[in-house]
């Protein structure tokens, strides 16, 4: 069962078309890796499954409820982390996280239990102006997994963090399939971490979807096609390449 469809979404700015005719198929109760180059149209997608930013054609359905006729349904059940987290610098860490408990109507414990998922609870009292990039990038994971949503948007959740900070939140997402019985879009540039957490991808370049399917089925068509198959590094590399050269070069 697929928790998000979409039906040749579109998104074009100005005769730009940053997303086309994407066919999106995210099983339910998985970890999605959602890869592409910079300017792809990852972002794009996600900002439109968030209403942050209105398709041109096309439409989506998330936990079977249809885009734009179920909106604010589809909001209350996706968590949100997209591109750098925007917080109140005079508030701490823990106050940031209060108000968007309150928007949710959740109780008082949701705070301690999303600070304690991300590791941040020693500096809950630490005004939120004083993070680091890492801690910022924690908190704003913690705000996407407050109320332990069904449905997790997160793109690009490990900028700023060390190889130890990636370890622990690459570890996190790949265990909340099964501790929370929830579904991850993970979007990434760090493709060795997308091997290891994702069970399936969606590969996009200039806004079109050149593969999608488990990593097994990825490294078979690699196989099938002549590509490196023995690292996703490699095998997404050549297939972007490969996708610029037949268009014409990189634009």
């Amino acid at each position: 069962m697929n928790i998000i469809e979409t039906h040749n979404l579109t998104k074009t700015y100005a005769g730009f078309t940053a997303v086309s005719d994407l066919n999106l198929h995210i099983p339910k109760g998985t970890v999605y890796g959602f890869l592409g180059p910079n300017g792809a149209g990852k972002s794009t997608t996600m900002k439109m499954f968030l209403g942050l930013t209105k398709p041109t054609a096309g439409d989506f359905v998330i936990d079977g409820k249809r885009y734009p006729k179920d909106r604010i349904q589809i909001l209350t059940e996706v968590g949100s982390f997209i591109e750098t987290p925007a917080f109140y610098g005079n508030l701490t860490g823990e106050e940031n996280l209060d108000i968007v408990r309150r928007i949710l109507c959740l109780p008082k414990s949701a705070v301690d239990d999303a600070l304690k998922l991300v590791g941040l609870t020693q500096w809950k009292k630490r005004l939120a102006g004083k993070y680091s990039l890492g801690m910022k990038q924690r908190l704003g994971l913690a705000s996407a997994l407050i109320g332990r949503p069904p449905i997790l948007i997160l793109d690009e959740p490990t900028n700023g963090l060390d190889p130890v900070g990636i370890h622990e939140i690459r570890t996190l997402i790949r265990s909340l399939p099964d501790r929370f019985d929830c579904t991850v879009l993970v979007s990434s540039h760090l493709l060795t971490e997308i091997e290891l957490t994702a069970d399936n991808v969606g590969i996009l370049n200039r806004g079109r979807l050149l593969f999608e399917g488990t990593l097994e089925e990825l490294k078979q068509r690699a196989e099938e096609n002549g590509y490196p198959a023995d690292k996703l590094e490699d095998t997404f590399l050549t297939m972007i390449e490969e996708d610029n050269m037949q268009r014409g070069g990189v634009q």
